[in-house]
């Protein structure tokens, strides 16, 4: 098994009305809130986090892109992505992902991919996502036009990654007279892709196809083996068994010394991630035509609950966090592997307004119990 240590890099200092006076944390919240100097000291300090979790021990560390919100302050994670290319030395560097859809230009994606392999010395993973729905109100882009963009956009960039140029591209959104990236990757035929999704029956499909690794982004536990079984059943529909490396799970985690500690240190910021930073009304996550019917139904199902407000008990109950003493996470998680089978774990290490103190702590005390327990599942 493999570990990723994953952050959002969120502002945690919302106003102490936010709840009352505010729909969401993402697209309509004033960046009136946001303080950049106070931006600066978290930058530095999320960046430093990260790169403490490869000095723990964990195999890989996780960035991501988000617009125009509080939840995660990254809206180009390529940029993260090369400053931690230099703060490490042996973590892959997983990019989770670039929102191809909202991007006109994806040979820029191609050749800054290709940049960040090579002066990593072949680290990087290339996660690609659609972008959530909020994002298409922040960027203008039509939904409609979601999925295809991302799949063209997806062929273009493995074709400029893997054959000379320079080609002609003629595309329904993107044309372009001469593909011919300089520099390109270190990693043959590719620097690995692997798909983070909410679990649409179009994506799962499509990465069993492709062979590329499925992670299942923050979920109730329930909702996620239907969608790992139909990963497995498309595999095995195209002739092949697909493995355990070819399956994730992220989830926001926490290792206390106790049960009772570990959710009184954890739950005031596990509160602010899940109830005030991740929630949004549904017709903002989800706008017209960025789900297709045959995924509507599925997705909104498994995430209706996921973005909206809850109790510590209920997040508890659908492990959409685990938090425990040290043997409480570890049979918690040795249940969820037994359920799913996954072959990669990508736990928050850091989520809402964790400091950093106990964020360092959960690092090492996943570092020290979880991996060792897990390495050779």
């Amino acid at each position: 098994m493999e570990f990723y240590a994953f952050h959002l890099m969120p502002w945690p200092h919302l106003p102490a009305d936010f709840r009352e006076k505010h729909p969401s944390a993402w697209v309509t919240l004033s960046n009136e809130v946001y303080d950049p100097e106070e931006g600066h000291r978290l930058y530095t300090r999320y960046i430093d986090e990260l790169v403490f979790a490869e000095q723990a021990g964990f195999d890989g560390v996780c960035v991501n892109e988000h617009h125009q919100n509080a939840y995660g302050n990254m809206p180009s994670p390529n940029i993260i992505a090369a400053m931690l290319v230099q703060r490490t030395t042996r973590a892959k560097i997983a990019i989770l992902g670039n929102a191809l859809p909202l991007r006109d230009h994806p040979v820029r994606v191609a050749e800054e991919i290709a940049m960040l392999d090579v002066i990593s010395g072949g680290r990087i993973i290339s996660g690609i996502v659609r972008g959530i729905g909020a994002e298409y109100f922040s960027t203008g882009v039509n939904p409609a036009h979601s999925r295809e963009r991302h799949l063209e956009a997806h062929d273009l960039i493995v074709k400029a990654w893997t054959e000379p140029g320079p080609f002609r591209w003629d595309g329904k959104h993107y044309n372009l007279r001469y593909v011919n990236i300089w520099p390109k990757p270190l990693q043959k035929p590719h620097p690995p892709i692997w798909i983070p999704s909410q679990g649409s029956t179009e994506t799962i499909d499509w990465a069993a196809d492709m062979r590329y690794p499925y992670l299942q982004t923050y979920s109730a536990l329930a909702s996620i083996k239907p969608v790992f079984d139909q990963y497995r059943e498309r595999a095995q529909a195209v002739g092949y068994t697909a493995s355990p490396d070819q399956l994730g799970w992220a989830i926001p985690l926490y290792i206390g010394r106790t049960d009772d500690e570990a959710r009184e240190e954890a739950w005031p910021h596990l509160d602010m991630f899940a109830n005030n930073l991740l929630y949004m009304p549904m017709d903002m996550l989800f706008p017209p035509n960025y789900l297709t019917e045959q995924s509507a139904e599925r997705v909104l199902g498994s995430k209706r609950g996921v973005y909206s407000r809850k109790t510590w008990e209920e997040i508890d109950s659908t492990s959409l966090a685990i938090v425990g003493s040290v043997d409480s996470v570890l049979r918690r998680l040795e249940e969820a592997h037994k359920l799913l089978g996954f072959g990669k774990m990508v736990p928050f290490v850091q989520f809402g307004s964790l400091p950093a103190d106990l964020t360092k702590r959960n690092i090492e005390l996943f570092a020290e119990h979880v991996i060792p327990r897990f390495r050779g599942l």
